[in-house]
This record gives structure tokens, C-alpha cells and sequence, in this order.
């Protein structure tokens, strides 16, 4: 009888080990290449002209890169709808944090600073995949592959030729709005749940594009602001006083130049935001972006989002990256139920 046991138990063992092997992590797939619809949403009447999209189709391709930690971590790639005369600015490149899991996730697009460094946008993003809220980093005009070679190769988005920086802006917005409609078409996203976040540049470009964008319904600034102009005009950092001379020696004025920037500043259209969860951290002491900026920005929404001002500069700021990050997926983690 004892044997007879043991034999039943030993035929039944590999079944129950089978069972309590941990299961294998489950991630949606996503294809190699494909296509996304853009569709406009019943709020596309009150996007600014400038940044508006007809409905439209587009390629885009994805491609698996590595893993970091629970994080699939994928290149992707798509048009931008913008054809320029520098031809590898013509293609939005990107990378794709996908948490573990069916979903449906929120998700959020991370924009970059100035200087071209996208270790903190990535960093953003990995940090919010790692919570559950799905996260597209983008190249914004100009910028690593998108840069221009030969009688190109100085072009940039941010430019001492005021006209350029508003095309450059400009096309960032339209190109943002591609990559939101990309996050809504995955299986694995909450297409009711997208908002978008930046660091100075990219703070700037959030609250832009979210302007321009009704499906980003939270918004996350950070080191970011508004009246542009203004704050470029009385800033006294060096380059921006080499600017100031050099538009002034071309016949530039100040009246001149805000007419060129009010068209891609996000002062101009703050009250879009006014229905939107918005987050504000600016920086008391900060040295590129005047805290002036933040305040006008803050104000044209209606002086409605949370405005929190951490005591440091704009580069200082970094010492919060820890707090911050927290802050930051916190903000997105929590949706309000509808």
C-alpha cells in the first residue's frame, strides 16, 4: 500500500512542480512595423491653427532593444508630419517603455532639455514603466538622428534665428501629437488616460504640445514657463545677451521678436489647460528660465495647477531628481475615475 502511494505521488510530482514554477512575465506584442489612424477628437476646434492635424494615417516601426529590469524597452520610429528641407529630421525617433502586463496603462510622452543630453527624459520613463504607466521618449527636431549633415549640420531647434526656433517648435508639437496618437493605438494603453511631462525644454514643450493636443489630460512642467519672450529679452545670461545684440544689430526689435515667439509660446494658449491635472515645479533661483516665466505661465492656466517651487537653480534642480521622480509618477499614477 505504501508503494503504491509513493508511486501515485512521484507520477503526480512533475504536474505539481509544473504548477509552482513562477510564470513566465507577460508583455502584449507589439509588430515590427505597422500603421497608426490619427483621429481628431471633438476639442480638435479649439487647437491653435498652427499646431492642427487633419486625420490621417502614418507608418511607424518598432523595434525590441533591451530590457531594464520588468521593462521591455523598444526603438521606435515614424514620420514626422512635417517634411523639412534637412532630410533625417523628416523621421521623430524614439524609444518605448512597456510595462509588464496586459494593461490597459496610462501612459506619457517624456520630452528632453536643451542641451541634447536624454539621460533624464529616459530616466523619467523608466521610472513611470516601472509603475505601470506606459512611456514614449522622443527626439525633438533637430536633435541625435535628426540632426543635419553637411550645409545642415548647424541647424537646430533652438536657434539664434527666432524664425527657425518657432518652425522648430512648431514641428515638435505636430511631431508630439504623432507620438500620442502611437500610445493611444497600443493594445496595451488606456487611450483615455495619456498626459505628457518635460524638463526646461521639455518642460516648455509639454505645456505646448498639451495645448495643442486634447488627449493629454495630464500634464507634468517641469523647470518650464511662459511669456518667453519677455523672460529671453531681460534674461542676463551671456547668450542671451549675444542674442539680444545680434537681433538688435539685424534691425530686430522686441516688438519683432514677440510677434515671431507668441505663436509657439505656451503663455499665448495657457486657458486650454484650464480642464487639464496639471503639475508645475519651477525653480526659486533659476538662472536660465526666469521664476518670472513659471508665474506667467501658471497664471495664463489660471493660476489652477499645483505650482511647487523647489529652493534651487535651474541646474542645482537636479539635486530633487529623487523627489521628484516620485512626485512625477505619483502624478501620473493617480487618474480620477470617470
Amino acid at each position: 500500500m505504501l508503494w503504491a502511494v509513493l508511486g501515485c505521488l512521484a507520477l503526480m510530482s512533475p504536474a505539481v512542480q509544473a504548477e509552482s514554477k513562477p510564470m513566465e512575465p507577460l508583455y502584449v506584442d507589439i509588430p515590427e512595423q505597422g500603421e497608426v489612424r490619427f483621429e481628431t477628437t471633438s476639442k480638435e476646434d479649439r487647437v491653435p491653427e498652427r499646431f492642427h492635424l487633419d486625420p490621417h494615417t502614418f507608418p511607424f516601426q518598432c523595434q525590441f532593444k533591451r530590457m531594464s529590469g520588468p521593462v521591455k524597452v523598444y526603438d521606435v520610429s515614424f514620420p514626422s508630419p512635417v517634411k523639412t528641407e534637412v532630410k533625417e529630421n523628416n523621421t521623430v525617433h524614439g524609444h518605448y517603455y512597456q510595462p509588464e502586463g496586459e494593461g490597459p496603462f496610462p501612459a506619457c510622452v517624456c520630452l528632453h532639455i536643451l542641451g541634447g543630453g536624454f539621460e533624464l527624459s529616459e530616466m523619467s520613463a523608466n521610472a513611470l514603466a516601472r509603475q505601470g504607466i506606459a512611456a514614449l521618449t522622443i527626439k525633438m527636431p533637430y536633435y541625435a538622428q535628426r540632426r543635419g549633415t553637411g550645409e545642415f549640420s548647424g541647424r537646430r531647434m533652438i536657434s539664434f534665428v527666432p524664425e527657425h526656433t518657432a518652425a522648430g517648435m512648431t514641428q515638435a508639437v505636430l511631431d508630439i501629437r504623432r507620438a500620442a496618437a502611437w500610445l493611444a493605438s497600443r493594445e496595451e494603453v488606456d487611450a483615455d488616460r495619456l498626459g505628457v511631462t518635460g524638463i526646461s525644454l521639455g518642460g516648455i514643450m509639454s505645456a505646448l504640445s498639451s495645448e495643442a493636443e486634447p488627449r493629454f489630460s495630464k500634464v507634468a512642467i517641469y523647470l518650464g514657463g511662459g511669456n518667453l519672450a519677455l523672460g529671453i529679452w531681460e534674461n542676463p545670461h551671456p547668450h542671451a545677451r549675444l542674442f539680444r545684440k545680434q537681433w538688435l544689430e539685424h534691425g530686430g526689435t522686441f516688438e519683432s521678436f514677440v510677434k515671431i515667439m507668441s505663436p509657439v509660446d505656451p503663455h499665448t494658449y495657457g486657458h486650454l489647460l484650464k480642464d487639464r491635472d496639471v503639475l508645475m515645479v519651477a525653480a526659486k533661483h533659476d538662472e536660465i528660465l526666469p521664476p518670472s516665466t513659471a508665474v506667467a505661465l501658471w497664471e495664463s492656466i489660471g493660476k489652477q495647477p499645483e505650482l511647487v517651487w523647489l529652493d534651487a537653480g535651474h541646474i542645482s534642480a537636479a539635486l530633487y531628481i529623487f523627489g521628484e521622480t516620485q512626485r512625477l509618477t505619483t502624478f501620473f499614477s493617480n487618474w480620477e475615475k470617470k
